[in-house]
């Protein structure tokens, strides 16, 4: 199964227009589609993932990780990607479509993945 991809609440939107230019058919579903915004916890916006088996995309690399490595004592994930804020757009949006074309959703579960 191909990966589907959440954007979380802080990430860049150009970059999830950039990875949909790059590959349209890739399935990159805004924050707000998900209930998504500031102030939503990190354990909230995991379960929300887990629930609809998507993976999120986040520049968070302060407070996700641990509360993902909490998460899946208890329950599933799909998976994050981290993407680090020093990318470009086009960077970022290059390395999503990479990964969505050369894996499958289920490489990913339970992993912290950083792009790049």
């Amino acid at each position: 199964m191909k990966i589907r991809f959440q954007a979380d609440n802080d990430l860049h939107e150009d970059i999830l227009r950039s990875t949909k230019r790059l590959r349209s058919e890739i399935d990159f579903q805004r924050a707000p589609e998900l209930g998504l915004h500031t102030g939503v916890a990190d354990l909230e916006v995991l379960r929300l993932c887990a629930e609809q088996d998507r993976m999120l995309i986040t520049h968070d690399r302060h407070t996700m990780p641990g509360h993902f490595i909490e998460f899946i004592k208890h329950q599933d994930s799909p998976g994050i990607f981290i993407v680090s804020r020093r990318l470009s757009i086009g960077k970022a949006a290059e390395w999503l479509a990479l990964y969505w074309e050369a894996s499958e959703a289920e490489e990913y579960k339970n992993q912290i993945v950083s792009v790049p």
